[in-house]
């Protein structure tokens, strides 16, 4: 069915993330580890770090001449740390850190010192400005980035190139960033058509409007537009966006959240749920919408054989889509039809997605995928899609499950890595570009093709196969006169 985000309720079954992650009880005291003196003494001397205070990862962030973080490491605090410090400040402390260590505000400089220091703070800082370029549309976040380097640049001529090229990378990101916000925003304005009034027109030859079939009526290149706009939706959204969606305020800060505009922090996030929703839709519409039963049932073929290719392509969220629409119970009460269509694929495939064992085989199957996309030797064998709301889900399960603080105040960072695991995963996916070639055509129409509105898909569905007991008589009744009112 159609999902939300964001909202405790769209969740049924707990998610089955790790249950060695450290879930503190109240009261429960949690040992205090050893904080090296060194920077990355917790990391590099010992095991993994499970918790820590905020100050101790902060000091692990920080390079030094002879120490970088794991890329593993830098990810994962960078991904987290913004529940408890915004991203700003923590580059303050980091740069803090570095010009108290590396005695950067001291004349002369250490040229020596500050040539085996220079490398590592320009790759954190790259990795920084590459993983997570949305921190960096805040002006102070750039201003401290060319602070840093203008300290170290007198020591070697390199490192102002390397800021030029950093700048420029980020500027071109920060707009192409811009660029997918604006497209999003008008295909979501096009794609808000709902149009009910067409119900009315149903038995009227001609049809008043193109349906799917019209437009394509290949299963498998349809199926590739499809994987087109979901790689479109990915490629925006942002790892930091997942730790937005479920934010809190930090109960050990007493002063304002991290976060201040947090609905356009998520809306990348919101708007590829949008898309899911209105594909579920869509699929209702173009199986109700037909007068004759003939027409119906071969429309819900060509979605089976549809959802069986974006199933072989690796697009699980389009597929999830596909069945959620096809299940919709204007859609199933449609026993003639479906009595009239070949099913057999279609059974298997609601198998493959059965959320029974919290969604056990398509957890299988997306394992499968993933495998088939780290040993491809093609990119359209490469292509791993998820279902983006069961993916939302684990996270909030996690988020939920298990404290972002324990007890002693220390941050649960065993939760975090199991965070930037999930979210590392996903940001691999997204990275792919679609092999397929764009129909513009299709495109256009999956997003601009008016859907109808549960009431408006009631109402086919009871033009189409009359009411069968007196409730549903009742609401058809109902249901025409408020449409004809409208016409």
């Amino acid at each position: 069915m159609p999902q939300t985000v964001c909202s405790g309720t769209m969740f049924t079954t707990p998610s089955g993330f790790s249950p060695h992650l450290a879930c503190a009880e109240p009261g429960e005291e949690e040992e205090a580890p050893q904080e090296g003196t060194e920077p990355g003494a917790c990391l590099a001397d010992g095991p993994p770090i499970t918790s820590a205070s905020l100050d101790t990862l902060i000091q692990n962030l920080v390079p030094t001449a002879d120490y970088y973080p794991e890329k593993a490491y830098v990810f994962t605090f960078l991904l987290c740390a913004r529940l408890f410090i915004p991203p700003p400040e923590l580059l303050a402390k980091v740069c803090e850190q570095c010009i108290k260590q590396q005695q950067l505000d001291q004349s002369p400089l250490d040229t020596a010192k500050v040539r085996k220091f220079g490398p590592k703070i320009l790759q954190l800082l790259t990795e920084w400005t590459e993983t997570f370029p949305s921190d960096f549309r805040d002006e102070k976040m750039v201003g401290q980035l060319k602070d840093i380097i203008h300290r170290i640049a007198p020591c070697d001529e390199a490192y102002w190139k390397t800021l030029n090229q950093v700048l420029q990378k980020l500027s071109q990101r920060l707009a192409l960033m811009s660029q997918g916000e604006e497209s999003i925003v008008k295909v979501s304005l096009n794609a808000s058509s709902i149009s009910d009034k067409l119900v009315a027109f149903k038995t009227k030859p001609p049809p008043i409007q193109k349906d799917m079939l019209s437009i394509c009526n290949d299963p498998y290149t349809l199926a590739q537009q499809l994987t087109h706009v979901e790689l479109e939706h990915l490629s925006h959204i942002g790892p930091e966006e997942f730790v937005h969606a479920f934010a809190q305020k930090d109960p050990l800060d007493g002063t304002t959240p991290c976060f201040s505009d947090q609905k356009k922090k998520t809306s990348n996030l919101e708007a590829y749920v949008r898309w899911f929703n209105r594909l579920c839709y869509l699929v209702a519409t173009e199986i109700c919408m037909p007068a004759k039963k003939k027409q119906r049932a071969t429309v819900i073929e060509f979605f089976i054989d549809v959802a069986r290719e974006c199933f072989n392509i690796g697009n699980f969220n389009s597929l999830m889509a596909i069945i959620s629409g096809m299940n919709m119970s204007p859609v199933s009460r449609l026993k003639k039809t479906w009595g009239k269509a070949k099913t057999a694929k279609f059974f298997i495939l609601e198998h493959q997605m059965d959320p029974t064992g919290n969604f056990y085989n398509y957890r299988t199957a997306l394992r499968g995928a993933a495998h088939r996309s780290r040993t491809a030797n093609s990119n359209r064998e490469r292509i791993v899609i998820p279902f983006f709301s069961l993916l939302i889900k684990d996270i909030y399960f996690l988020n939920e499950g298990c404290a972002n603080r324990l007890p002693n105040g220390h941050v649960n960072f065993e939760k975090f890595m199991e965070l930037a695991r999930q979210v590392g995963e996903f940001m691999t996916w997204k990275q792919m570009e679609c092999p397929f070639e764009e129909d513009r055509a299709i495109l256009h129409y999956l997003h601009t093709a008016p859907i109808f509105s549960e009431d408006g898909l009631y109402l086919a569905s009871y033009e189409s196969e009359s009411p069968e007991n007196q409730v549903e008589k009742d609401r058809w009744k109902a249901l025409r006169s408020n449409v004809l009112a409208k016409t």
